[in-house]
């Protein structure tokens, strides 16, 4: 807590977003751990059954040698929903000995800006190692502009942001670079009824509010819907009672960021619809709900999934049977990344397979859902291996070598 960059996060980072400072604090030390020394060993050996595939030929099993080779240059194009977000795809870039050009977001350009002073600090030779810089997306100021020199380049471009704006990028971005988008995904939770229990639903709610509080939603993995099934000794709609007690409590120790006009507009429009749902004879009700902490709203019927309006505004779906979710979920297939399970050990495996064929990637407890661990598949690919090129001496040149050695006669 002493140390100066820390200081300067805490007291930045709440201003260039938003968002409230003890959250900011409390996520900080909690994304931190991610990256200690042996989290990073977890990211290596994730991807790399050997490791020393990065430093050396080693050999393979089938015959001959193989080598990892990171990119000369890979460029980072980062969004600013999320503070620090930054992290994940530079310490990638430096676990495989890439030389980075980062693009900060205009709405968070405080945390890659710090990290990389930090970094200097703490081994100057990476000075030269990498860029944080900033440029209009899109906009061909000069000719030839820095974007287009930037991605001329690269070996490979990571880019985070909107659908409309990675296509865009991609577009401008040469046939032969490795282009790794991500971009909208759509994330929800799933409670079943073994974990229904009226002792165990209450901590189940609070752990849910704190996936829909933790950064206001912004993040592509907080939950937008909660699929309740019913057969609990506590009914779906007295979770989503709980939950929206539990979002209210939680207001105390995080208070909601103040929205835009566009975001309070989008968010009357997504109660208005499920009142005037209601109004229609739909089973829509909405449990509770404020300006300063959010909106629950429970529906007692079969919803399919669909995107809401963030900022702490979560829909709660009542479901008979766990694999109704495969009609549920099939209009977002190609969105979908994260899901908040709270389910039996004998639910898990079954459960995990249903949600994996319908597009899902990554499956974790509720209250996890926006920390993912070290070395996680993110949206299902790999953190390191995306990023290599792998270089093959085959067992026919090793034994062709044989030919010329000094002693052959």
């Amino acid at each position: 807590a002493q140390d100066p960059y820390r200081q300067q996060l805490e007291r930045l980072l709440p201003q260039a977003t938003g968002f409230d400072a003890e959250m900011v604090r409390l996520s900080l030390n909690h994304y931190f751990k991610t990256f200690r020394a042996l989290q990073l060993q977890r990211f290596v050996a994730e991807d790399f059954a050997n490791p020393k595939l990065l430093d050396e030929f080693q050999p393979r099993s089938k015959g001959g040698w193989s080598k990892a080779f990171g990119p000369d240059l890979l460029v980072h194009v980062w969004a600013g929903n999320v503070p620090a977000l930054p992290l994940w795809s530079w310490v990638s870039g430096l676990l495989v000995k890439a030389g980075s050009i980062g693009k900060i977001s205009s709405a968070e350009p405080i945390f890659a800006s710090l990290y990389a002073r930090l970094l200097v600090e703490v081994e100057p030779r990476w000075a030269d190692c990498f860029a944080v810089v900033w440029w209009p997306s899109g906009q061909l100021a000069s000719k030839p502009s820095t974007e287009e020199c930037t991605l001329v380049l690269a070996d490979v471009v990571v880019a985070y942001g909107g659908n409309e704006a990675l296509s865009a990028l991609q577009a401008r971005t040469p046939v032969t670079t490795r282009f790794l988008p991500h971009g909208h995904k759509l994330s929800f939770g799933l409670v079943s009824a073994a974990a229904l229990s009226a002792s165990k639903a209450p901590e189940l709610a609070r752990q849910a509010a704190l996936d829909v509080a933790s950064y206001d939603q912004q993040g592509c993995y907080s939950p937008h819907v909660f699929y309740v099934q019913r057969g609990g000794s506590v009914g779906p709609q007295e979770f989503a009672q709980q939950l929206a007690g539990a979002m209210a409590a939680l207001n105390h120790k995080f208070p909601h960021r103040v929205d835009s006009l566009e975001e309070a507009a989008r968010v009357g429009a997504w109660r208005e619809a499920h009142d005037f749902a209601a109004l229609q004879g739909a089973k829509h009700a909405v449990i509770g709900g404020h300006a300063e902490w959010g909106c629950v709203v429970y529906a007692d019927e079969a919803v399919p999934l669909a995107p809401g309006p963030l900022n702490r505004n979560v829909l709660v779906v009542a479901i008979d049977r766990l694999d109704e979710l495969t009609a549920l979920l099939a209009p977002q297939c190609h969105f979908l990344q994260t899901v908040g399970v709270a389910a039996a050990p004998e639910e898990l495996l079954p459960v995990g397979d249903l949600l994996g064929q319908a597009g899902v990637t990554r499956i974790c407890a509720l209250g996890c859902m926006t920390a993912p661990e070290a070395g996680w598949h993110h949206d299902g690919r790999f953190s390191l291996l995306d990023l290599v090129r792998m270089v093959d001496i085959e067992d026919s040149t090793e034994r062709n070598a044989e030919l010329f050695t000094r002693y052959e006669v």
